[in-house]
């Protein structure tokens, strides 16, 4: 699944692949919000990971299954 998220006062967002579904990803997120954490961690399909400051987070945009798309589209 594809993950994005928006981070204030920054024109780009952060983009990657997961393996956890859109319902997991989403728990993490209200769970650190809720407890106030200061970072939210998240793992890509590659393993990296990714921390995040809960309070820079504009917006979050789960998507559906990400496959890369080969060829030309017409």
């Amino acid at each position: 699944m594809e993950v994005r998220i928006g981070i204030k006062h920054s024109p780009r967002e952060l983009s990657f692949e997961t393996e956890s579904t859109a319902d997991e990803v989403r728990a993490l997120i209200e769970d650190a919000v809720a407890k106030e954490s200061a970072l939210v961690a998240l793992a890509d399909v590659k393993g990296r990971q990714y921390l995040v400051d809960t309070e820079s987070i504009a917006y979050i945009e789960l998507g559906g299954e990400g496959g890369r798309k080969v060829g030309f589209i017409s």
